[in-house]
């Protein structure tokens, strides 16, 4: 079975998305072993500068190579976007090269660091479009449990 490990800076703030990620975290597990690593978001004063946003994410990334194994996915604007079916396939290629961890990571609200970036196998990207910094977490989730499904001929994508 697949480890799939979902590394994020912040906690969730917001009651129905913890629902929601704990929703897709019960399916997920059905096909793949899930583990959602929350790490410390770095404090910044109210109006940071460009200094000490780069200061906050080198702070963080140390915490997150900590936790990267196996295939890294790094979320961030500037990756790739894929169709649902692309992404499906790509976790099934790992899956037969036996590529036995995947580990999905979604930065703080000011993203990631570049040796973060540089150190993922994939920067992917989830739309053009801007979303809540919460929300990703919800929409990655979904995006795993829809893959799972694709590859198993399931009826849930449409």
């Amino acid at each position: 079975m697949m480890q799939v490990r979902l590394v994020t800076v912040g906690k969730l703030k917001e009651q129905y998305l913890r629902e929601a990620c704990a929703e897709y975290a019960k399916r997920i597990g059905r096909f793949a072993k899930l583990q959602i690593l929350e790490l410390e978001e770095a404090r910044l004063p109210e109006n940071p500068g460009e200094k000490e946003i780069a200061q906050a994410l080198e702070a963080e990334a140390s915490a997150i190579e900590k936790a990267c194994a196996g295939y890294v996915i790094a979320l961030c604007i500037e990756g790739k976007q894929q169709k649902s079916q692309a992404f499906a396939g790509l976790l099934t290629r790992l899956g037969i090269q036996g590529q036995g961890t995947v580990t999905l990571v979604i930065g703080s609200s000011f993203g990631l660091a570049e040796r973060i970036k540089r150190r993922a196998d994939l920067r992917l990207s989830m739309s053009e479009m801007t979303f809540p910094h919460q929300l990703a977490r919800v929409m990655l989730l979904e995006q795993l449990y829809r893959a799972f499904q694709i590859q198993a001929g399931g009826k849930y994508h449409k």
